[in-house]
């Protein structure tokens, strides 16, 4: 293998790594949200400090090693590389003892944008603390005015990835399991390509290869798995059932209208949290009804 090569596959190693640590901060992320208490408005803001600090670090130090990485491979003598690593491990030792680094331009650039980006945190926290202020409680009364219009109210779905399934299973007189309406339309999805794999693309912008599909619809039979629009028109011709997804704005979704059931009603939260969407199930006022 030449060097070259031997360089590329190093760093593909090093850009994997950072993507699994970008994704086990996510769910960390969530974890800490998921501690908050409700209403507590200064933990809320001590969290959101937190999640900031911990986003900014870890983004720090992955500059810090692609930097460290392509310094090192610009060198062609190997024994230069190793006067770079002891410099770095010497550079270390002084800031462990608390001396006076040299601080490089790229340094000083990193610590300006962690600076700016903590006082941001902040500022957002303060923002927030202002709730009918923010997005999502803009985005809750228009859904909660569309719904009252019907008679209906949110009915809190919670948010560990399976929401979509759980807000439809919610309203199902069957007893399906959110694992067993996940493992149906992953087989109807898988039976139905056609209608479905067009609509799906990769990384690239490239529509899914067979290959991608058939990894994408074994992914949806996984817990904690998002899913969405295709998932949902799934569900509704599996169920031989209209599915009516509200929205804060634009038009109510329809899925499955062709189906003479009664609806599954879900509405659909782009604001509620802040890693992604959420679906949330519905209900009529009069707490002692159901939607059967």
């Amino acid at each position: 293998m030449s060097e070259t090569q031997e360089n590329c596959d190093e760093r593909e190693l090093l850009v994997a790594r950072h993507r699994k640590e970008k994704k086990a901060l996510q769910a960390e992320i969530q974890s800490i949200k998921k501690s908050v208490p409700k209403g507590d408005k200064k933990q809320a803001k001590q969290s959101k400090i937190k999640i900031a600090e911990l986003e900014q670090d870890l983004e720090l130090r992955h500059e810090k090693e692609i930097e460290s990485f392509e310094q090192q491979n610009s060198n062609t003598s190997s024994s230069k590389v190793a006067e770079n690593l002891d410099n770095l491990v010497i550079t270390e030792a002084v800031e462990s003892d608390k001396k006076t680094p040299k601080v490089s331009k790229a340094q000083r650039k990193r610590e300006k944008k962690a600076a700016k980006a903590k006082d941001h945190a902040e500022m957002c926290a303060e923002a927030e603390l202002d709730y009918k202020n923010s997005a999502r409680y803009k985005e809750e009364e228009e859904i909660k005015n569309i719904l009252n219009s019907m008679s209906y109210k949110i009915k809190p779905i919670r948010s560990d990835g399976d929401c979509l399934y759980s807000a439809v299973t919610d309203q199902l007189d069957s007893n399906l399991s959110v694992l067993e309406l996940r493992h149906k339309v992953a087989d109807y999805m898988m039976d139905n390509k056609d209608d479905f794999m067009p609509f799906l693309t990769n990384d690239d912008g490239n529509q899914f290869s067979h290959e991608e599909f058939s990894k994408y619809c074994d992914d949806i039979k996984t817990p904690g798995i998002w899913g969405g629009q295709l998932e949902l028109r799934a569900l509704s011709h599996i169920l031989k059932t209209p599915i009516h997804v509200i929205q804060s704005t634009g038009p109510v979704i329809i899925l499955g209208e062709e189906f003479k059931e009664k609806s599954i009603i879900l509405t659909y939260h782009r604001h509620e949290l802040g890693l992604g969407e959420h679906y949330n199930s519905v209900k009529l006022f009069d707490q002692n009804q159901d939607l059967s």
